[in-house]
């Protein structure tokens, strides 16, 4: 766990589908915003566009000059439908003890996150760990969204720690990525649904199920964070 010196560290945390099970309600929200438009996108191209911000989401769907004309319609959308699943999101197993356990270590816990306004409150809710929480990264807070560097970047800003002295933890090649871009070491967790090898090549350190195993292999002598 922690090193023996004083420097703070870090331990950020993606929200959707790493630390609350909201990716299929997410596919099912989007495939339902596209199909309104008059868009048959399939159903696993947007599971593994799930993570990135609503415009990047519908430029890589549909191409960047349709996301020019479409993108603001198709996120309102998006977020109308998703929201009606606000009073029902449930926390992934486990998601709530890790994030306490690594706060009662010493460490920071620090959310970079996609989501922002009120659903960023109700993925909170959900998580009922706000003790454990020291600072939000959301998407109001940047200009950029993952893959690049800077939601991570926030997050340790926020937390007033260097890159070596963090590690991040998603469930996507996007999170990977931007994980890896800020020069963190990187935790993916398989709940997302996501297949292993993408997440390993996108720059994943160390893959475990979900929350529930990071937690038990933390709890076991597990080296935090990976070498």
């Amino acid at each position: 766990m922690p090193s023996s010196d004083d420097r703070p560290r870090a331990a950020v945390f993606d929200v959707d589908g790493t630390l609350v099970d909201t990716n299929a309600l997410h596919v099912v929200t989007w495939w339902e915003a596209f199909r309104q438009a008059g868009h048959a996108v399939p159903t696993h191209e947007i599971h593994r566009s799930v993570g990135l911000r609503s415009a990047d989401l519908v430029a890589r769907l549909l191409g960047e000059e349709r996301a020019r004309e479409e993108a603001e319609s198709l996120g309102a959308a998006h977020k109308a439908l998703y929201g009606q699943y606000f009073g029902r999101l449930e926390p992934l197993p486990g998601a709530a003890d890790l994030l306490r356990h690594l706060a009662g270590d010493g460490w920071h816990v620090v959310l970079a996150t996609s989501a922002g306004g009120q659903e960023l409150s109700a993925l909170r809710r959900a998580l009922d760990a706000d003790e454990a929480i020291k600072a939000t990264a959301s998407a109001d807070d940047v200009s950029e969204g993952k893959p690049a560097p800077e939601p991570v970047e926030q997050a340790l800003e926020l937390a007033g720690v260097r890159p070596e002295n963090a590690v991040f933890v998603g469930d996507t090649v996007w999170d990977m990525r931007a994980g890896s871009g800020a020069g963190v070491r990187c935790v993916a967790l398989l709940c997302g649904g996501i297949p292993r090898e993408d997440l390993e090549e996108a720059g994943a350190d160390a893959v475990y199920a979900d929350p529930a195993a990071l937690l038990a292999a933390l709890r076991t002598g597990a080296t935090w964070p990976p070498e």
